[in-house]
């Protein structure tokens, strides 16, 4: 294992965190806040450490699958640590424990939050933890990935363990320039997000916020009652954008390309327009009695495309809807946005993967003589593809499984318990009951707080990455009981 590659690749992961904490300290300065010294104590910290791992270059820069799956579950730790010292150390948040699950929530978009009152917060925090949000949408390694030369035999690597989907396609043939070209896709529509907004009367700082939410398809909010005080307009405007954040960014590529045929062709954009368009008509028919047609048809959009999205706003607390529309919004929790978007969940392409090879498996034992072969845009799917998928289902329910076990002992009841577990592993944010849209994790135990932080990070990273690690140090441990003298 190249050990060099690694610790130099951390180190520039920790000059960039540094470079993003100038962005909330800046909002410090100008609202003229005291907990802008936290900030700079971390920033120098960052440097302290970041800068002498990244001077020393290695001499051998190659490096393979298992050095890039584990630079990507180190990174992601090692940014959560640094990013949780300006929440513990300002007094915002006096738990360290809290602070950390806060900015893992925060950095793998998935928006779960200890806070009892989020008003009450100074607004560079505020600023921090949705900021945190956009960073992780795209990915931190993604970034580095842009703006840091490496080969494409070396990046892909790294492409495949962070970006989430079945399978990571370059869009151009060079990695870096793919990298480049997602980061600038990514940007603009954040960009033109934030325009909508402050056309439709949005204060300055509640549109960067909400819409680095909505960009990294996350869901911290700035109020204790999420979107629910912004216009009609406004709220409109997240709900397009948080579809728009789950479709795979490689269509928006085509579309830039003026391939528009291809680009609707895309299956899994069908199936996500299907799921999507499918279930705000449901909900809207199942709650039209309580809050009028178009009053319906408005929350039920909105409410879809946040939890499909993995996104996690809310403009109702949608705890009051009949089991009914609840049921259809568990159901999108697994299922997820696309491949390649910034959204989480098990994801539209691995479902349609999944459904296909039952259909196959179906028409296999009723028709034996019959060979058909799996397709997803008129591509066949490779056996590595379709093998991947079902580990990453059978990795996904033991851990799912696991981790309601170990909650269950907080005694919450079981409603809230399954969808904690739901939501962090899909990277969502709120659940049902206690944890509903309008409350909060901060009654779960510290225990069950770390699972769901290893939940959030194995969601954000497709599992295999996180999992990785551990499975190292097993093997390490098993070695050395090896070779323990008699």
């Amino acid at each position: 294992m190249n050990k060099y590659v690694i610790f130099y690749i951390i180190g520039w992961i920790l000059n960039i965190e540094a470079a993003f904490m100038l962005l909330p300290s800046i909002c410090a300065i100008i609202y003229k806040e005291k907990s802008v010294f936290a900030f700079l104590i971390t920033i120098v910290i960052c440097l302290f450490i970041g800068i002498p791992l990244s001077l020393r270059k290695p001499k051998n820069r190659v490096f393979f699958a298992k050095e890039g799956f584990l630079i990507v579950a180190l990174a992601w730790i090692v940014i959560s640590i640094m990013g949780a010292l300006p929440f513990y150390i300002s007094g915002q948040i006096p738990s360290y424990v809290d602070a950390l699950f806060e900015i893992i929530s925060g950095f793998t978009t998935t928006g779960s939050s200890i806070l009892t009152d989020i008003e009450a917060m100074d607004y560079c925090m505020l600023f921090w933890r949705s900021f945190a949000h956009w960073i992780g949408g795209m990915g931190v390694l993604v970034f580095l990935l842009a703006i840091f030369p490496m080969t494409d035999g070396e990046s892909i690597h790294i492409m495949r363990a962070e970006s989430p989907g079945p399978s990571v396609e370059k869009i151009v043939p060079k990695m870096r320039t793919t990298a480049i070209l997602l980061y600038k896709i990514y940007l603009g529509m954040t960009l033109l997000q934030i325009v909508l907004l402050l056309l439709g009367g949005m204060p300055l700082f509640d549109a960067l916020t909400i819409t680095f939410g909505t960009a990294g398809t996350g869901g911290f909010a700035i109020k204790n009652t999420s979107i629910i005080p912004y216009t009609r307009y406004q709220q409109a405007v997240v709900t397009i954008f948080m579809f728009l954040f789950g479709v795979n960014f490689n269509i928006y590529y085509l579309i830039l390309l003026r391939k528009f045929k291809e680009s609707l062709k895309n299956e899994e954009l069908k199936w996500y327009i299907t799921i999507v368009t499918s279930a705000i008509i449901l909900i809207s028919l199942n709650i039209g009695g309580i809050k009028g047609f178009f009053k319906s048809i408005h929350h039920a959009a909105f409410q879809v495309s946040s939890i499909i999205t993995t996104t996690g706003y809310a403009t109702v607390d949608f705890n009051y809807w009949p089991t009914f529309s609840k049921v259809i919004l568990v159901i999108l929790m697994f299922i997820g946005a696309c491949a390649g978007s910034t959204g989480g969940g098990i994801k539209v392409s691995r479902i349609v993967i999944l459904l296909k090879s039952v259909r196959h498996e179906i028409s296999y034992l009723t028709q034996k003589r019959s060979v058909k072969i799996l397709r997803i845009n008129g591509k066949k799917i490779s056996n590595e593809t379709a093998r991947s998928v079902n580990l990453y289902f059978v990795a996904y329910m033991f851990i799912f499984t696991v981790s309601l076990l170990i909650i269950s002992l907080d005694n919450h009841d079981f409603t809230t318990s399954f969808t904690a577990v739901a939501s962090t592993l899909n990277n969502i944010g709120p659940g049902l009951e206690a944890i509903g849209p309008m409350g909060n994790f901060s009654n779960f135990s510290n225990l069950s707080k770390f699972v769901m932080m290893f939940d959030m990070l194995a969601g954000r990273l497709e599992i295999f990455p996180v999992l990785l690690p551990i499975s190292l140090g097993i093997s390490k441990i098993k070695s050395h009981k090896l070779t323990l003298p008699r």
